[in-house]
C-alpha cells in the first residue's frame, strides 16, 4: 500500500477559509503562496561601503523568488521596484491574503516573466522599510532605530547591495534586470556597474536623471514630513509617527503618477455625497476623497524616514553628471541588450527621457529596442496590465534566453 502524502501546511487554513468563504484561490497563472526570505551580509568586521564614504554593517535584504533556477543558471531575472515597492512582487503571502504582489500581472506561469521558464528574484532596496536594512532598522552601535543617523544612500548603493544577494544565490550572470520608475534607474545602474553580469536590461518609464520638476515634487513631500509636529527629527519610532506629513507627501506624489485625462475620466468634478456645495472646508469632490484614501493607506505600510531617504536617492541619480555630462559615455562599457519602454502620458518620466536613453545607447553602439505605448494612465501605466508591454517583454526575454542557452553550451 502506497504511503499517504502529508497534508499541505496550509491545509487547515484552506479548509477553514473555504467554510468561511474567505479564501483566495490563486488562478492557474499565479505563482501561488510565496514567502519572503532574508539575506544578511557585511557582518563585522566587514561592511558595505557607500558612495558617500560611510559604511553599513550588517546589511539585510528581504527578497522573494519565483520559478526555478535552471541547471546552467542562465534564466535568472532580477525585478527592481519603484519608490514604495517591496520584495513581494507576485503571488500571495497566505490563503487569506487579498492583495497579490505589486507586479503580479506580469510575473507567473505564461505571463511576461514566465515562471515556468525563468527564475525571478525581487529584493527590497536598502533604505526601505519592508525587511531590508533602513532607517527603521536597529543601529547595532546604539541599540535603537537608526532614524536620521542612517547614512544617505544612492541608486548605486542599492545595486551594490543587490549584487551581494546575487552572489549569495550563486548566479554569475543575470539574464535580465528590469524595473519601472526608480526600478528603471536601478536597471540602468546594474548594466553600467556590472557589465559582465547583465545580459539584458528592461528600463521602463524611467530616466537617466530626474527632472528639476521631479526633484521639486520630492522636496515638497519631504518638507511635509519634516514639518509634521510628530516628526521629532526622525526619532518617532517609539512615539506617534508623522502620519499627517507622510500622508500629504503621498497625496502630492500620487498626483504625479496619474495623467490629467485619467483623473478627469475617473473623477471629473463629481461630488461624492451631494449634488450641492456645502460651503464648508469639507472633503466634497471625489478626487479629494481618493487622494485622502491613498495617503491614509500609505501611512499604514510605509515609513516616513524611508520616504526621505529613497526620494533623495532618486534625486541624486544623474548618469550624465557622473560621466562628464555625456550620457553616451555612461553606456560605453555596457554589454547588455536593452528594451526601453515609455508611456505617452507619463509627465513625471516623459518619453523624451526614454528616447534620450535609447539615442545614447545607439550612439554608443549598443543593441537597443524601444517601445512607446499609447495610454491614458500616466506614469502608473507600468504597474497596470498592458498587452503590448507584456508581449514585447515576453518576446524580448525569449530571444535573450535562447542566446544565453546557446552561449552556455
Amino acid at each position: 500500500m502506497a504511503a499517504q502524502k502529508p497534508l499541505s501546511p496550509h491545509f487547515f487554513d484552506i479548509f477553514v477559509g473555504i467554510l468561511m468563504n474567505d479564501i483566495v484561490v490563486p488562478s492557474a497563472d499565479s505563482v501561488g503562496i510565496v514567502s519572503t526570505k532574508y539575506f544578511t551580509f557585511a557582518q563585522p568586521p566587514h561592511s558595505l561601503t557607500l558612495v558617500s564614504g560611510k559604511t553599513l554593517s550588517p546589511v539585510t535584504l528581504a527578497y522573494e523568488t519565483y520559478g526555478t533556477l535552471n541547471e546552467k543558471k542562465t534564466n535568472a531575472i532580477l525585478i527592481l521596484h519603484a519608490l514604495s515597492g517591496t520584495a513581494h512582487a507576485a503571488g500571495y503571502h497566505s490563503p487569506y491574503d487579498r492583495d497579490a504582489g505589486w507586479w503580479d500581472d506580469y510575473i507567473g506561469p505564461g505571463k511576461a516573466f514566465d515562471t515556468e521558464n525563468y527564475f525571478v528574484i525581487c529584493a527590497n532596496v536598502i533604505g526601505g522599510c519592508n525587511g531590508s536594512t533602513g532607517p527603521s532598522s536597529i543601529n547595532p552601535e546604539t541599540g535603537k532605530e537608526y532614524a536620521l543617523d542612517f547614512p544617505i544612500i544612492t541608486i548605486q548603493d542599492m545595486v551594490h547591495a543587490q549584487r551581494h544577494l546575487i552572489d549569495h544565490l550563486g548566479i554569475e550572470r543575470l539574464l535580465a534586470v528590469c524595473g519601472g520608475s526608480m526600478g528603471g534607474m536601478q536597471a540602468l545602474q546594474w548594466a553600467i556597474s556590472y557589465p559582465d553580469r547583465v545580459k539584458s536590461a528592461i528600463p521602463i518609464a524611467t530616466a537617466a536623471s530626474l527632472s528639476a520638476q521631479g526633484i521639486a515634487f520630492n522636496e515638497v513631500g519631504r518638507q511635509a514630513i519634516f514639518r509634521d509636529p510628530d516628526f521629532n527629527n526622525g526619532n518617532y519610532y517609539r512615539e506617534n509617527p508623522p502620519a499627517s506629513g507622510l500622508s500629504l507627501a503621498r497625496m502630492i506624489a500620487h498626483i504625479t503618477y496619474l495623467s490629467e485625462k485619467s483623473m478627469h475620466e475617473k473623477f471629473g468634478r463629481k461630488l461624492q455625497n451631494s449634488e450641492l456645495f456645502s460651503f464648508r472646508f469639507d472633503t466634497e469632490f471625489e478626487v479629494e476623497s481618493y487622494l485622502h484614501h491613498k495617503g491614509l493607506k500609505f501611512v499604514e505600510r510605509f515609513d516616513a524616514n524611508s520616504y526621505l531617504y529613497i526620494t533623495k536617492a532618486i534625486d541624486y541619480f544623474d548618469l550624465k553628471a557622473e560621466y562628464g555630462g555625456k550620457l553616451t559615455a555612461a553606456f560605453e562599457n555596457v554589454k547588455a541588450d536593452f528594451l526601453v519602454i515609455g508611456f505617452t502620458t507619463d509627465w513625471l518620466y516623459p518619453t523624451t527621457q526614454s528616447r534620450e536613453i535609447v539615442n545614447a545607447l545607439r550612439v554608443a553602439g549598443k543593441n537597443v529596442a524601444y517601445t512607446e505605448i499609447e495610454t491614458d494612465y500616466g506614469h502608473d501605466a507600468f504597474l497596470l496590465p498592458n498587452e503590448r508591454m507584456e508581449r514585447d517583454i515576453a518576446n524580448f526575454l525569449k530571444r535573450e534566453l535562447e542566446k544565453a542557452n546557446k552561449e552556455a553550451r
